[in-house]
């Protein structure tokens, strides 16, 4: 069959263009912090492997996603997949935004290093804000759209459960940390219910996302608004839990060894802070998923 391109004018549409924006400025933003030296890095080796292996993820997986997108876009070959194209540039572009916006705050405040001022990890955090900028341009240009255009992703639902999603994701690395340093842990049930309730809401997430993207709502068992208020609502009970947990460690910072003191309080006051937003963030879908709910109950 004929490959079909982007007309002349097409190729200047805001879309093209910030998409050109994500690309390459996520490729700089990788290949800057893959070519830093040692003594660029935090001197301090508590969290940073892995901070700074989530952060090369979270760049390349976006960076390579984009560009498929991009291409499909350009020979207009998006029409061919079994997804929601509408839905599925709607997720990524608002998930590579709350995600690059996470990386943008991680790498500067774990991964470089902040006695000395080196060019090349300033010029790789600059370059990570860019790339926050341009999945948050996009995100504005595909919410401006119409509903039917942006599909239910760009609803208030659905960014509501790419907020979720985006929750869960925050708490791998935070996790894994957690694991590390278990010997040095008082209570580790505490870490355990809450790596529980964690990866949970993480799968109910990523179900929902696939569903929603490959058009599956009308081969589930039941009601598709149903399932999603029962995920919500299973979110909100396991959130909750480890909200509570999340401030109960926080209450116990003191009794952690000095040489931990600061380093585990930076990770429990972001779990924290994470854990509150996404506790936020079910509620609130659980309050919509309701309000349906009832609204076609009395239709």
């Amino acid at each position: 069959m004929p490959v079909i391109v982007l007309e002349a004018r097409d190729f200047a549409s805001p879309l093209f263009l910030v998409r050109t924006w994500e690309v390459i400025s996520g490729c700089v933003t990788f290949s800057l912090v893959d070519s830093l030296e040692e003594s660029e890095l935090n001197k301090d080796p508590s969290y940073q492997s892995t901070f700074r292996i989530f952060c090369m993820f979270t760049w390349c997986f976006f960076f390579t996603l984009t560009l498929l997108i991009h291409i499909l876009s350009i020979i207009q070959f998006h029409s061919l997949l079994p997804i929601s194209w509408k839905n599925l540039t709607m997720t990524v572009a608002v998930f590579g935004a709350l995600m690059c916006l996470s990386v943008s705050v991680i790498f500067p405040w774990i991964i470089i290093e902040h006695e000395r001022v080196f060019p090349r990890p300033m010029a790789a955090a600059v370059a990570s804000c860019l790339t926050f900028l341009a999945y948050a341009s996009e995100s504005c240009v595909l919410c401006r759209q119409t509903h039917e255009q942006r599909g239910y992703m760009g609803s208030k639902p659905g960014l509501l459960k790419i907020l979720q999603l985006w929750g869960g994701c925050q708490m791998i690395p935070l996790f894994v940390e957690a694991i590390q340093d278990l010997p040095n842990r008082v209570n580790s049930w505490q870490l355990w219910v809450s790596g529980v309730s964690y990866g949970i809401c993480i799968i109910m997430s990523v179900v929902t996302v696939v569903v929603i993207l490959g058009d599956f709502a009308g081969q589930c068992c039941l009601p598709f608004d149903r399932f999603l208020a029962g995920f919500s609502l299973i979110g909100v009970l396991l959130y909750m839990v480890a909200t509570v947990i999340c401030f109960t460690k926080i209450l116990e910072l003191r009794d952690f060894r000095p040489i931990h003191q600061q380093t585990s309080a930076e990770m429990v006051i972001m779990e924290t802070v994470i854990a509150s937003i996404t506790l936020l963030a079910f509620t609130v879908d659980l309050a919509f998923s309701i309000k349906l709910l009832c609204d076609r109950s009395h239709s």
